[in-house]
């Protein structure tokens, strides 16, 4: 059964939700017949790499908000990312355009190592302070998920995976998404926002039973002597 998440790298839920996301999915009995497919979102897709801004003053400028008020926010958000056993550093955090990366995802998940770039990347914005905008940076993280330099390198320097980045957030728009992480199940059901994990249980529980039912397959029982006609009109 399909779940596919859309999620920016630079979104602070996104994490958050990917880590209850898999607390659920590890108390699924069925976990090994689920594929997950990650799915580009930009949250601020004209947003302008500036390594030497704080994301307060970044957030203050923006948005309008007082600094104090952005570092509250990130303080809130800080202790939620701690509770589901992730550490954020906003005061290392780098103001990057993310869509390079989001090509570097989508180049894994064509070597099914999608979620492990996602993980890698996030933890990379929010945790080290690393700048994912910057290609070297790209290209070490691509290696440490397993994807050879010689893979990464034409990717970073064309613009290879921007028509398949521009197809998920066109996708997105499409299906009425407002807002990441955005999870759906089995194309019927969504789950909008970084929800506790009794709700994404409850989510694949329902769509996975559906699922079964739908693509239910006939296995034969056969025993030692068992006699039959087969197309070329042989009778065994």
């Amino acid at each position: 059964m399909k779940v596919e998440i859309w999620s920016d790298i630079m979104c602070p839920f996104c994490y958050i939700g990917k880590r209850r996301f898999e607390k659920a999915l590890a108390q699924f009995p069925n976990k090994d017949s689920v594929e997950i497919s990650w799915k580009s979102y930009l949250l601020n897709p004209d947003m302008k790499t500036e390594p030497g801004k704080n994301i307060n003053q970044y957030l203050s400028e923006t948005k309008g908000w007082p600094p104090e008020y952005a570092q509250q926010m990130n303080d809130r958000v800080t202790e939620m990312a701690e509770q589901e056993g992730l550490h954020y550093d906003f005061d290392k955090a780098v103001v990057a355009n993310a869509r390079d990366a989001h090509r570097l995802i989508q180049l894994a998940n064509a070597s099914n190592k999608g979620d492990a770039m996602e993980e890698r990347l996030f933890k990379a914005y929010f945790t080290e302070g690393k700048n994912i905008a910057d290609h070297d940076v790209l290209l070490q993280l691509g290696e440490e998920v397993g994807l050879s330099p010689e893979t990464i390198q034409p990717v970073l320097n064309s613009k290879a995976y921007s028509e398949e980045v521009e197809k998920d957030i066109y996708e997105a728009y499409n299906i009425g998404v407002r807002g990441v992480p955005y999870f759906v199940f089995n194309d019927r059901y969504a789950v909008s926002g970084a929800q506790h994990a009794e709700t994404f249980l409850g989510a694949l529980q329902k769509s996975f039973g559906e699922w079964e039912k739908e693509n239910k397959t006939i296995k034969e029982i056969n025993g030692a002597d068992a006699a039959v006609c087969t197309v070329d009109g042989e009778c065994l």
